[in-house]
Parts: C-alpha cells; structure tokens; sequence
C-alpha cells in the first residue's frame, strides 16, 4: 500500500496537470483569447480621505487586538512560545476584520455588493477553479524563484508556520492551526489586499501598478523569501479573478483551499 507521503505527491501531480487544463481552456486556448476580456468590478468611489482613515482603522484594530490577545496570554504556563505567536497572528486578522467591519460602512457612502448581492449566485465552482489554476503557476515560480536564490548563495528558510504546523499533534491546537489558516487569514486577507488596495488603486493607477502593488504587499507581509516570488504571483492571479468576477468570495475560497493544501501537505511531512 502506498505510503502517506506518496499519496499526497500523487495528489499534487494531479492538481499541476488539472491546472494547466484549466489555465489552457481558460485563459491560454484560442477560443479563451478570443473571448472578451470583461472586467465586472465597478470603480470603487470612497473618498481618498476616507480610504486612508479605512485603511488606519484596520490595521490599528489589528495592532490592538494583537497587543491584548499578546498580553493575555503572556502568563499562561502552557503556552508555548510558537502558541502565543499564532494566538497574537490570529488576534491581528480579528481585529482587522473587525475594523473592516466596523469603518467601511462609516465611510464607504456607496457600498458596493462585495459579499451579499454579489454577481457569481454560487462562487465556490469559480474559486475552485482558480485554486487549481493557481497550483502550476506557483510551483513553477517556487522552483526558479528557489533555484535562484540557492545559485545566488541566498538561504532558504523556512516560514515559522512550517514547523508549527509539521510539529502540531494535540486536536484542540490542530483545529485551531487549520481554522486559522483555512477560514481567518484568507477572508482578512482578501478583504485588504483585493478587496480594498486593489480595488482602490484600480481605478486611480494605472492597471499594471495596481495589480502588482497589493500583490507585493501580499507577498512581502509574510516575511520569507523563499516565499515572496510564488506568494507574488499567487496575489497577482486572484486580483485577476477578482477583477473579472467582482465577487471577494471567489479569491476567499481560492485562498482557503490553497492554504488548506499547503497545511495539508506541511501536515503529512512533504511540505517541510
């Protein structure tokens, strides 16, 4: 019977060659380059003023919720230190959700239909989709963006998410790590970096800054270079899709199940 480890292998080979079937019929075949290339998101029309005040209210909520979550926790024995750490990363999503939550209907006069009369009626189909398109894309960035760096005498560390999870063996600590990973940061994520920086600078800069500015960001905020390039790219496709569905849920969805099979893979002992 095949290993663990073989099996997940064999699943990610399958996800690869599916994602260069759907990037082919979707976006690289002639029958999807001839397709008109409509961009469903309407300009967003928030004050200049209010997106900065939007933007502060966010991640000082984060900062806050961080600092207490820090500070709470501090004197629990049982924590481990890499506890606390995803304790206080999990305080900082809730607390910018909840200065998402709270700010933008204060300050965003027209609320556009993000989350509750979104285009896409079931968007699950679509973010699937592009979670499996994303997988052949970040592979291939991961293995020259990686090569790169090991020729240039660079270190390849590992983020310290890796080792939480890889080392994870109590349930209760385990939901945790995939509710956090799977549900929390992909919905916080996207609200920020597609939902609002993207969709700001979409209609005020020009296309290619806006798509590669959050992109970076995205990228940049995870504080690991063996992971900047493929999260980079990863952040360049779903402000694609976002574009194109002007539904956050689909990059939601895609984001979930992309964190959902790296901890999986982490958690099975081939990701590390």
């Amino acid at each position: 019977m095949p290993s663990v480890s073989t099996l997940a292998v064999a699943f990610e080979a399958v996800l690869v060659l599916s994602g260069l079937i759907v990037l082919w019929r979707e976006a690289a075949s002639p029958a999807a380059r001839a397709r008109p290339a409509a961009a469903v998101l309407p300009v967003w029309t928030i004050l200049p003023v209010n997106f900065l005040i939007l933007l502060w209210a966010v991640y000082m909520a984060g900062f806050f919720f961080q600092f207490v979550v820090f500070q709470s926790l501090k004197s629990v024995a049982a924590l481990t230190p890499e506890m606390r750490l995803m304790f206080a990363s999990a305080g900082t999503d809730i607390g910018m959700l909840a200065g998402w939550l709270l700010a933008r209907p204060r300050l965003d006069a027209k609320i556009a239909p993000d989350l509750s009369a979104s285009p896409s009626k079931n968007p699950w189909p679509c973010g699937a989709l592009t979670f499996i398109a994303a997988m052949p894309l970040v592979a291939a960035t991961a293995f020259v963006w990686q090569n790169g760096l090991q020729a240039l005498g660079l270190p390849l560390e590992k983020q310290e998410s890796v080792d939480i999870f890889a080392n994870a063996r109590n349930p209760l600590w385990l939901a945790f790590l995939f509710g956090f990973a799977v549900v929390l940061a992909p919905v916080t994520e996207e609200l920020v970096h597609r939902g609002a920086l993207f969709r700001y600078a979409r209609g005020r800069l020009p296309r290619w800054l806006a798509l590669l500015g959050p992109a970076l960001l995205f990228a940049g905020l995870h504080l690991n270079l063996a992971s900047f390039a493929p999260l980079a790219v990863l952040g360049l496709l779903f402000s694609l899709v976002y574009e194109r569905t002007g539904d956050i849920r689909v990059t939601m969805i895609a984001h979930g199940l992309f964190n959902l099979n790296t901890a999986v893979m982490i958690f099975t002992g081939i990701g590390t």
